[in-house]
């Protein structure tokens, strides 16, 4: 694994418009965030599982175990980071409080079973747009098993089946047409590197005529995500 800085990536800032996260990079008006997106859009069948599993652990117990899963992927991602960037400087650091423990417990695990087939980095931490659409920020952009990839790094309160992470294949679709388009670069596979607090990895990957399937599924959230857009501001004007 080595660095290739080939592209020179944009800094943004980020806001929420109404209670959703967008971005400013350069001139770029504020774009909406490829998750808020994939949120606005969820389908009514996912929104009610969601409700029924607040439902059946309690409104109080949701947002403990919500708050705890965002606190380790936040560290774990953190911690990934740090690693990744002292390929480059040789400086890490360590986060020695009880999440961060566990935090880096599972990056070690993403690090071992997943970080071996990437062979050059682009980028970390990277802010991708298309113009005038949509931005958002993705792990890694680089060459992943002998093919251009976007990679996402996910912690997991338990093990996924495929079926379970349509979203995720959504979101690397997003940022992988956004870094062609911007970038001329053709990207070809979408990379989840996911691991569990009791450290069960998992690796899935989304590539063929199965990456451009989902890009034509992420195309038709955005166009459905502008029109909810557009009918709410025209119910404002009236």
């Amino acid at each position: 694994m080595k660095w290739n800085e080939l592209y020179k990536y944009p800094t943004s800032t980020r806001a929420l418009i109404k209670g959703a996260r967008h971005y400013s990079i350069g001139g770029e008006r504020k774009l909406p965030s490829v998750t808020t997106i994939l949120s606005a859009t969820q389908s009514e069948e996912k929104r009610a599982s969601l409700v029924r599993w607040r439902q059946n652990v309690g409104e109080k117990e949701a947002a403990t175990i919500t708050k705890d899963a965002q606190s380790r992927g936040t560290k774990m991602h953190t911690c990934l980071e740090s690693y990744i960037n002292g390929l480059k400087t040789g400086k890490m650091s360590l986060d020695l409080t009880e999440t961060g423990r566990l935090a880096m417990y599972m990056a070690s695990q993403v690090i071992m079973h997943g970080l071996g087939d990437m062979e050059e980095i682009w980028g970390s931490e990277v802010t991708l747009y298309y113009p005038d659409l949509y931005a958002g920020a993705t792990d890694l952009c680089g060459i992943y098993a002998d093919q251009q990839s976007i990679v996402d790094f996910k912690q997991s309160n338990k093990p996924k089946k495929e079926e379970w992470i349509e979203d995720y294949y959504l979101q690397l679709s997003a940022y992988a047409m956004a870094h062609d388009h911007v970038y001329d670069t053709k990207i070809t596979q979408g990379v989840v590197l996911m691991c569990t607090p009791d450290g069960v990895f998992q690796r899935f990957t989304v590539d063929g005529q199965r990456f451009v399937d989902y890009k034509t599924k992420w195309l038709r959230r955005l166009d459905e995500y502008n029109q909810r857009v557009k009918q709410d501001q025209n119910e404002v004007k009236s």
